[in-house]
């Protein structure tokens, strides 16, 4: 059976490979916000912070989300709800309904786990993804990715290196900037210490570690089908998923916590209501003699 693979934001890109168009295309609305909070080549938290928001909110509007009564927003609500601030971070979530196997997270703050994720991953698996994208959240390495692609894109543009501040922020930039994030990796080192977040946060809440192994076989057997090579070429500057589950199993077994993880079952669906029944009664007469 074919499956359409995007390269697994889940595990390695910022805005991850979403169904968009090489560019954004933000529009006014975000070109005044940047005009007003982005002003120089070192990005702040909270001006990467403000250029993310704005990218995701055009992602929400190109994608389609899950609504509130779906089945899938309301497993993830189940799953991840009461995970959604940590030290230095606060995230908000969504489904998007597509059957790329993806996730991302960007830097202020916003999870967007893909149906086609949840489909094939049961809940502690689906704990370790999002584990490692809180990690790329708590440890900047998000805030990095969206400095480094507004540095590229305003130099490409002209800017003067040995300037402070760029005048103002143009949709055709803005675009650029887009496209840049999108196609940024993040280091092997930032790979490496998202995972070890992820084991931390299972490990720290209780959740069975072994999931975060289970949820790299899983990608590893994805990569050795039919779209090996094109998985292979686009994670090459990347660890690879079967020796990043030998690492999770390492970790497991240091801590003693080691055994063969056991998929549990999987449910997107919106939960049946209980319907109750009431017996008919009938009353006893007692015939007088």
């Amino acid at each position: 059976m074919e499956k359409k693979f995007i390269v697994l934001g889940v595990l390695f890109a910022t805005l991850g490979f979403t169904k968009m168009n090489a560019q954004i295309n933000l529009g006014d609305k975000a070109m005044g916000a940047l005009q007003k909070g982005v002003t120089s080549f070192t990005l702040t938290n909270a001006d990467a912070a403000t250029l993310s928001k704005e990218a995701v909110r055009k992602l929400d509007s190109t994608n389609e989300v899950a609504g509130p009564n779906d089945g899938y927003t309301l497993r993830l609500n189940r799953v991840f709800g009461k995970y959604t601030s940590g030290e230095g971070y606060t995230l908000n979530y969504k489904v998007y309904k597509l059957k790329e196997v993806n996730a991302f997270a960007t830097a202020d703050g916003s999870v967007r786990v893909y149906s086609g994720l949840m489909d094939i991953m049961d809940d502690n698996e689906l704990l370790a993804v999002i584990g490692h994208e809180i990690g790329h959240v708590a440890n900047n390495d998000t805030r990095d990715a969206m400095r480094a692609a507004y540095q590229k894109e305003a130099l490409i543009d002209g800017a003067s290196s040995q300037s402070t501040k760029i005048s103002a922020v143009t949709d055709s930039q803005l675009g650029k900037i887009g496209s840049a994030m999108i196609d940024s990796k993040h280091s092997r080192k930032q790979e490496a210490e998202a995972d070890l977040f992820s084991y931390n946060f299972l490990k720290k809440n209780g959740y069975d570690v072994n999931a975060e192994e289970s949820a790299f076989r899983i990608l590893a057997k994805m990569s050795e089908g039919s779209e090996a090579s094109f998985l292979d070429r686009m994670m090459s500057s990347h660890p690879d998923s079967a020796k990043r589950a030998d690492d999770a199993k390492k970790r497991a077994e240091k801590d003693g916590l080691y055994k063969p993880y056991v998929q549990q079952k999987i449910v997107n669906t919106v939960p049946a209501k209980a319907t109750t029944t009431k017996k008919a009664t009938t009353k006893k007469t007692t015939k007088k003699k």
